[in-house]
Parts: structure tokens; sequence; C-alpha cells
């Protein structure tokens, strides 16, 4: 089954449940049943529409989710998902109650945050789950491993929290292979072997991101982080060998307006593009503010009738033209991907985000509001 364009701009994203499903499964036959899966669904899903995926999820086995921020959690509450939501950003004190009422777990990654909730949870008489964050390597948040015999002190002092997870965070996403992650795997190991040895026990150990889950069992634990794979984009190429991921996101509108134009004429802003002989210009209703990058100006592509046709000047905030002259029996209103499949052929993630020299999950998540997610196979 294939969506279909619903009335309206039909600058749409279509979401695959069955390719959620699909990945899912990939990934519970890599880990084995005893492993958990927490599937990370912040940023509204890495762009696929978070509420939608989760329940898709949850039917489908997974155990836990992670988002960045309490409002992303709370969304899920609100659209019924009932499973452990993590999360992972941080916890202010000021937030604690919201995140008693939607019995929610935060992320601790210091002492002072630490020893604010401990004080709000036992002046409220709740006991508050959180999980630990360790810094083994990343230099973003968490305890530092250097410092553990002290905080492990402080952890044990505290009376009204109870330590669910203790987890850390690989510097290199796209591949864990090298020697850094292994320090970082010898550094947790250390720290949790200190952490036991004062008698915290943690329920749930977790560090392995995608890129682990793929390669690296020694790094599950009792749970792995699955985040770009579940969508169906590897970390990085060399990971089709190992798993068959299916990309659950398409990208796609449609032919606004075809321009027959002579030699010579200039195309978008800036004279960027000025064609050299008598062309054919489609103008399509998609730009940047819909998070088309501007950086595929005049290097990115997109799909018609199964064919490539090149983005012709720069990318508008609200249109794109593409130069579709080489490609026969085009018609205004014709079909175009910009990321997907048509035919035979293919624009992935990972092409977009090298046109736009960044990375695939920066392109999925910039995915604009206004462009409609249509949810199908769930």
């Amino acid at each position: 089954m294939e969506f279909v364009f619903p009335p309206g701009r039909p600058t749409i994203c279509g979401i695959d449940h069955e390719a959620l499903r699909s990945n899912l499964r990939q990934i519970r036959d890599k880990v084995g049943s005893r492993v958990k899966i927490l599937c990370m669904v912040k940023a509204n899903g890495y762009g696929h529409g978070a509420a939608e995926i989760s329940q898709t999820l949850i039917r489908a086995g997974a155990d836990a989710f992670g988002v960045a921020t309490l409002e992303e959690a709370v969304q899920l509450r609100e659209a019924g998902i009932q499973a452990p939501l993590i999360v992972l950003a941080g916890v202010f004190p000021a937030q604690l109650d919201t995140f008693v009422e939607y019995k929610l777990t935060p992320v601790v990654h210091d002492l002072i945050s630490l020893k604010a909730l401990d004080r709000e949870s036992s002046r409220r008489q709740v006991q508050l789950k959180v999980h630990l964050k360790v810094d083994t390597g990343m230099g973003r948040l968490g305890f530092l491993a250097a410092e553990a015999d002290q905080w492990i002190a402080a952890i044990k002092q505290a009376e009204s929290l109870h330590i669910q997870g203790v987890f850390s965070h690989f510097s290199h996403a796209e591949s864990v292979q090298g020697d850094y992650t292994q320090k970082q795997l010898e550094i947790f190991k250390r720290v949790l072997g200190q952490l036991r040895s004062a008698g915290v026990i943690p329920d749930l150990v977790h560090l392995a991101n995608s890129a682990a889950t793929i390669t690296l069992p020694a790094a599950y634990f009792d749970m792995v982080r699955p985040g770009l794979m579940l969508y169906g984009v590897y970390p990085s190429p060399n990971m089709k060998e190992q798993i068959n991921l299916k990309p659950a996101l398409s990208w796609k509108t449609k032919i606004l307006q075809l321009k027959n134009v002579p030699s010579g004429t200039s195309v978008s802003y800036g004279q960027t593009y000025v064609t050299e002989r008598e062309s054919l210009i489609a103008t399509l209703p998609i730009g940047y503010a819909d998070g088309y990058p501007r950086f595929l100006s005049n290097r990115g592509e997109a799909l018609v009738r199964g064919q490539r046709a090149r983005i012709a000047g720069r990318v508008c905030m609200d249109l794109t033209m593409i130069d579709v002259t080489d490609i026969r029996n085009v018609r205004q209103g014709d079909e175009v991907v910009l990321l997907g499949r048509q035919g035979g052929a293919e624009i992935s993630a990972d092409e977009i985000a090298a046109w736009a020299n960044t990375i695939s999950y920066e392109i999925l998540t910039s995915i604009g509001t206004r462009v409609p997610r249509i949810h199908y196979n769930s």
C-alpha cells in the first residue's frame, strides 16, 4: 500500500509503519529477547511523528521510549503512550510536579541537579525513579567518570531517588569500532563496578546507540537505544551488510508549473543558474521554510518519472525549480520525489545530507511542521 496525496498543497511526507515494524523486528533479532529496546523518538520521532510511530512501536514490542525534553514526553503521554518514558536532556527542579504527574523518568547529569531533585522529592514525599548519565568521553552532559568516588558517595545519601538506570553516550555515532569507543566502554564498565561496590545496583544499564546495536554486542547490557536505525537509515553505509533496514519516510511533492524558456534565461534568485539551451523548468511547491535545505541550490536532485532532475538555481523559501529538459513526457501535476523511491530510482537521506554537507539526522529532523505526515500501513 502506498499513501495518496490529500487535498491541499501536495508537499507531504509519507510514513510507512510496516517499515518501522520491520526495523524493530530486525533490532529484536539482533539483540535477542532478554535485552530491552528503548526506542528513541525525540525531535518528533526524528521528523516522522512521535505520537503515531510510538503507538505502532509499542504494539510491535518496544519496551520504552526516549525523548529529549519534558514537553516531548508529555505529548506522548497525552497521546496515550503508557510505556516508560525517559527524558534524556536534563531536568529542572521546577519541572518535578509534571514529571510526577505524568510518571516520567528524568535523567540526572550532575550533583547539583541530583541534590535539588532529592530535596524537592523529599518535600513532596514522593519516590522518583531516575537514570544517571556518566560522561565517559562525550564531553557533553554527565557525571565525570574520573570523579566517580565523589558523586557515588552523594548518590548513596539521596533519600527520595531510586537509581533505576545508569548509562553513557558514545562519542562516535556512525561507527563504534575504533579505539576511542573501546576506551569509553572500558571506562563505563569501571564506573559500573564502582557503583556496585558501593551498593548502588541499577535495574537498567544501557549504552548502545544504533551503530553499537548493529556492530557491538559488548555494549548491549540490559537495554539498547536505537534511534536512526528505527527509521531505516544506516549509521554508515557499510552496515547494510549486517542488517536489513527499510526507510520509513518518503518526501514528495508535485509540479506546480512547467515553463519552456530560451537559452540565457536566469532561474531563481541571484542569477546563479542561467540556461545554456532551450530548457523546460518545473517549479515545485516546496522550499527552505519546509526544511528543504537551501544548501541544495544548484546541487541537489529530485526524481521525476523515475529519472533524476537537477535543482535549478537557489532554493527559495516556498518554491524550488528543477530542470526537466531531458525527461520525456513531463506534465504539470506530475509527482516529484525529494526523498525516497520512484520506479527503480531512489534518493536517500544520506544522499541529501551529502549534497547539503550535513548528516541524515539533520535532514530528517528539519522537515518542517507545515509538511503533513501521512501515516500508512499502521
